[in-house]
């Protein structure tokens, strides 16, 4: 229904640039992904809930407007940037969603509240921007939001966090009936209206899952010893990715906010990989990051952090030796022909 009304008052996402789509498509499927969670959890979310995380969720709302905005009306990224800072900031201040330790990774005394507040809002702007910014195949943002919220999710049910464990899984279902939409070749995209509202979604897990985990007591079947290694390696894609495009910018004079076609999905396309398969290679780094920090559960973040690094300089050293390799092949090629 979303489809056929975008196509008809023609809210497209026009090709160009840096995008890798050739053709007119609507976007906006933001509006769907929203839409059949909050449906879903006023059936099955307590009242009680809704009332302890009604700041989470008017946060949550805001957010999704900025994206509804930008994907009608563009702003200029430091527009959109900013304007993020007022769902962020109520959601740090009145939900108290805030990173409040270095969680054993530093021996540091207790911080000032504005330390914990400045911290805390760095962090989910960081985060939520990231996985925006790997919104750009077919299915990929749908897919990491499904691997890193399943998750969550599970974690939060075992953990006995029912109303995070409901929350992370209906938003998760949802996601995986946008991909029946979304999947190469992609009727619809989820725009920064979806992808600002679920990577703010996914920050706020990551925020609650560090305090929550670090709060267990260590005999918990269920605890990880490294609560933020842990965290970064289920949000892995969008933070290397993010990491990856910022030094690249940052290393050949261009900001931060310069729009290129170097983030992580692009080297897959310069390979000659299909969206499909792209996203399933990169789904499946994920995956295996998570099963890493559940092997490596009883290790600390630091050797956790030491392990993941290396795997993506890894990474990032055989993409860029394959595509080296496939441009040398293709230059013989036509010198033959």
């Amino acid at each position: 229904m979303l489809i056929k009304l975008l196509t008809q008052i023609e809210l497209f996402d026009f090709p160009g640039r840096h995008k890798i789509h050739a053709n007119f498509k609507p976007s906006l499927g933001g509006i769907a992904i929203l839409l059949g969670p909050i449906i879903s959890l006023l059936l099955g979310l307590p009242f009680l809930e809704w009332v302890s995380l009604k700041y989470f969720f008017i946060s949550l709302l805001l957010m999704f407007f900025i994206g509804l905005r930008d994907d009608i009306l563009a702003l200029t990224p430091r527009q959109k940037l900013y304007s993020q800072f007022l769902p962020v900031i109520l959601l740090v201040i009145l939900n108290h969603s805030t990173l409040s330790s270095t969680y054993g990774i530093v021996d540091l005394p207790e911080m000032p509240i504005p330390i914990i507040w400045a911290i805390s809002i760095f962090t989910l702007i960081i985060l939520t921007n990231a996985y925006n910014l790997i919104d750009g195949l077919d299915g990929l943002a749908g897919t990491v939001g499904i691997i890193a919220l399943t998750t969550f999710g599970i974690w939060f049910y075992f953990s006995g966090n029912t109303a995070g464990s409901l929350i992370a899984l209906t938003f998760a279902g949802a996601l995986l009936a946008f991909l029946f939409f979304n999947w190469q070749p992609s009727k619809i995209f989820m725009g920064d209206t979806g992808a600002l509202t679920i990577g703010f979604l996914l920050s706020y897990m990551a925020i609650v899952f560090i305090n929550e985990n670090y709060q267990l007591p260590d005999d918990n079947l269920y605890k990880f010893k490294g609560s933020i290694a842990t965290a970064i390696c289920v949000m892995i894609i969008p933070i290397f990715d993010t990491l990856r495009v910022i030094i690249f910018r940052l290393r050949h004079g261009y900001s931060p906010f310069h729009a290129d076609r170097n983030h992580l999905h692009h080297q897959f396309i310069n390979l000659g990989f299909n969206h499909a398969k792209a996203v399933l290679f990169i789904a499946a780094i994920n995956i295996s990051m998570i099963v890493l920090a559940w092997l490596l559960r009883k290790q600390n973040d630091l050797l956790i952090l030491g392990v993941v690094l290396a795997l993506c300089l890894l990474i990032n050293f055989l993409l860029k030796r394959a595509q080296q390799q496939k441009l040398k092949h293709d230059g013989t090629e036509n010198k033959i022909n």
